[in-house]
């Protein structure tokens, strides 16, 4: 998601790699249960998606400490190899050679970037590398190719927009101005198309005042700031994120911005801890999936405490999104290998053995059960809420919150995400669960 670039640089950037010869994983010859499972990760360590990248390693590290004292998977250890993906697609490709063929990794997880994501996934494939998708938001994988050594332990761009547009038309479907401003690059276009596709489906006539499309990585919105003021739209939409999200939020309270429209912020719930309540009441908020470590029906469940304590304990810091996304990605991981070894007699599995169970998957991880499709895409809630100031935290909880559904706002097998949210109706809002309060 973090990634500059255009589909055409990717494909290059896939092709000269494919061209290279390939050197299959260790695991290619025999299935004898190893001394340890050798993970290679790829993550942003730097850079401004190190925001998300180094939480993500963070919870890795966390876990995978807990899974080791606890016997590893199949009473393997787990021994993890981290690369920062912050230099480019054509280095992270590299680097995942580098991790198939030096270091014999067993399984790969990657990535933030869609971007690298959508190259890394081809290359997999050429590799027989089982890899787990972990945090990239870009709905393309599975919609454009298939793959037998790739899943995704989450959810994708449809879902992350579709149900905060069904949450603004459930709390306010009067609605009939908004302005978008999103970073400029691959993800800030794709899911504003989305979001319009949508928005057209379930509220036709609403009027777009004005598309803003700051350069990534911009660090002065005051022009954006003065226009949005100006306009007066009823909805400000934003799906920017990480340093830019805070710099604008800072610079738009400032100025009075959040107090002349209702803002939709789908990827603010990982920002909430850094501007504090320079962000005000009212704001909806969205974490990509049901992120949060106050979630509403898991909060009290010793599992969701727990790890939120440990956390809190080592960083100082609270978890956020691109930490749930780890632990999904680390727990299908090892549900995948635990249910395979079973399937397999109690031997260690293949490679293929391993990712054919991954798929039709369902198992247990911080804040619910989640299943991965037949095709490979993970299936989650959405939750989604509004800000709300408390005592007991020194930056805004999330209040009114509604868990969606994945049938509510995911597209089908065999669909394409922007095509089947053009069939959504305004009947999609009425089947909204009910909110649920902030409850300390």
């Amino acid at each position: 998601m973090a990634k500059l670039t255009r589909r055409t640089t990717l494909q290059a950037a896939v092709a000269s790699t494919l061209a290279l010869p390939a050197l299959l994983p260790r695991q290619a010859i025999g299935q004898q249960k190893p001394s340890e499972i050798r993970l290679g990760i790829s993550t942003f360590l730097s850079g401004p998606a190190s925001v998300f990248g180094v939480p993500g390693r963070n919870a890795a590290d966390l876990l995978i400490e807990q899974f080791n004292r606890a016997g590893g998977i199949g009473g393997v250890p787990i021994r993890s190899i981290v690369i920062d993906e912050a230099p480019g697609v054509d280095f992270l490709l590299g680097e995942c050679r580098r991790l198939v063929q030096n270091e014999g990794v067993d399984v790969m997880l990657a990535s933030i970037s869609s971007g690298s994501c959508l190259a890394v996934a081809p290359l997999a494939e050429q590799l027989r590398m089982p890899t787990i998708l972990w945090d990239c938001g870009t709905q393309r994988i599975f919609e454009e190719a298939s793959y037998r050594y790739c899943v995704r332990t989450q959810a994708n761009a449809v879902p992350e927009i579709v149900a905060p547009l069904l949450y603004l038309m459930k709390i306010r479907p009067d609605f009939r101005t908004l302005a978008v401003l999103n970073q400029d690059y691959a993800w800030g276009r794709d899911s504003w198309a989305i979001w319009k596709a949508a928005m057209d489906a379930v509220k036709p006539g609403v009027r777009v005042v004005a598309e803003l499309f700051p350069r990534f990585g911009a660090t002065d919105f005051s022009t954006e700031i003065t226009r949005l003021l100006a306009l007066r739209p009823d909805v400000i939409f934003s799906t920017s994120w990480g340093g830019e999200l805070d710099t604008f939020i800072r610079q738009a309270a400032e100025r009075r911005l959040f107090e002349r429209s209702t803002f939709v912020l789908p990827l603010v719930e990982s920002s909430l801890e850094r501007v504090g309540k320079t962000l005000p009441e009212g704001v909806i908020v969205g974490g990509r999936g049901d992120h949060w470590f106050l979630h509403p029906t898991a909060k009290d469940t010793r599992i969701l405490k727990d790890f939120t304590a440990a956390y809190r304990q080592r960083f100082n810091l609270y978890p956020i999104y691109p930490t749930f996304h780890m632990a999904q990605a680390l727990y299908g991981l090892k549900a995948g290998y635990e249910k395979a070894i079973s399937a397999n007699g109690g031997s260690w599995p293949s490679r293929e053995q391993l990712m054919d169970t991954m798929r039709g998957l369902e198992f247990a991880h911080l804040t619910g059960t989640m299943k991965i499709r037949e095709d490979g895409q993970g299936l989650e809630p959405m939750l989604i809420g509004m800000t709300k100031h408390v005592n007991e935290y020194p930056f805004p909880v999330i209040d009114r919150m509604v868990l969606f559904p994945p049938e509510l706002t995911m597209n089908p097998i065999g669909t394409k995400g922007l095509d089947w949210v053009r069939l959504l109706t305004p009947a999609s809002v009425q089947r909204a669960p009910a909110e649920i309060p902030y409850r300390a």
